[in-house]
């Protein structure tokens, strides 16, 4: 807070410009709420060195490397902790990197692990959240509207993630929580559509869904496979209610999606139990439970 006046107002128009930029950034990646966001402590990082290379930004090369530098540090998990150190370490790396400079630090420190996958089970984890907004991003389509996620849709179908094999149909099954309620059985839906979902066998609703109702029109069953495969889901799976192939299916799938994003490949070993300390910094964690005291 010892930043003379003059300063800020030197920089006050280009930070604020800064923010803006990084507001358009994500909501390119279809990061359209806090709510949603990974990581509040990374938005400082963008912000600022979106501020300082201005209109390059724009440029198509420049776009794909900032947006591969920001889902490395959302599915690292770099920016849980000792954010200080890892904000300064990015605002002097990655415009060099833009320059043709080396891999910042963030880049080339990444390491996701395949098992991870499993233990995404809280919307706390900034991971989780990584997962959803990509799928968004890859043409993830409702299953029942076929309509892809982007601004309008997302806030008036009051979208949102949910389970794909539901929780009712699993805990009859002898699924465990710690099981089923991975982000590998999860996506997002529109709240209509997760009605419709209900508690019942996969098989049960896609056939719901493809009979239709007095308000929901039939779907055509190769149509409703093509939203399914947009989900990174094997509709076949889903049809036969397997849900253990159903599981290791779509956790090689969502994790081929994560190396596309990041641009490495991932590790294959084991991974603790998540914990909230390490899933999201403090101010993350503070504004979600308020929301959700609200």
């Amino acid at each position: 807070m010892n930043l003379p006046l003059e300063e800020y107002k030197r920089y006050e128009i280009q930070v604020e410009l800064g923010f803006v930029r990084a507001a358009k950034f994500l909501h390119m990646l279809h990061i359209y709420r806090i709510f949603d966001l990974p990581y509040q402590s990374q938005v400082v990082p963008l912000a600022v060195i979106l501020a300082d290379i201005g209109d390059a930004w724009e440029h198509e090369a420049n776009r794909a490397k900032l947006v591969r530098w920001y889902w490395n540090g959302v599915f690292g998990e770099l920016y849980g902790s000792a954010v200080e150190t890892r904000i300064a370490r990015d605002f002097l790396e990655v415009p060099v990197w833009l320059k043709g400079g080396p891999e910042p630090s963030t880049v080339s420190e990444t390491m996701f692990r395949a098992d991870r996958l499993k233990t995404m089970r809280m919307r706390l984890s900034a991971a989780y959240k990584g997962i959803n907004a990509l799928l968004m991003k890859e043409g993830a389509q409702d299953f029942r509207s076929g309509q892809e996620f982007d601004h309008t849709i997302f806030f008036g179908e009051n979208v949102d993630i949910h389970h794909i094999f539901p929780q009712e149909w699993c805990k009859k099954h002898g699924v465990k929580p710690t099981v089923f309620d991975s982000i590998i059985n999860k996506t997002p839906l529109s709240y209509r559509t997760n009605r419709i979902i209900g508690g019942v066998s996969p098989s049960e609703y896609l056939a719901k869904l493809e009979t239709g109702n007095a308000t929901t029109p039939p779907i055509d069953p190769h149509r409703l496979d093509g939203y399914l495969n947009s989900h990174l889901i094997d509709p076949s799976l889903l049809r036969a209610d397997s849900f253990d192939a159903f599981m290791v299916d779509r956790q090689k799938r969502l994790l081929a999606l994560i190396e596309r994003a990041t641009g490495r490949a991932a590790y294959i070993g084991e991974v603790q139990e998540e914990g909230v300390d390490l899933e999201a910094d403090e101010d993350t964690i503070e504004a979600e439970l308020t929301i959700a005291r609200a």
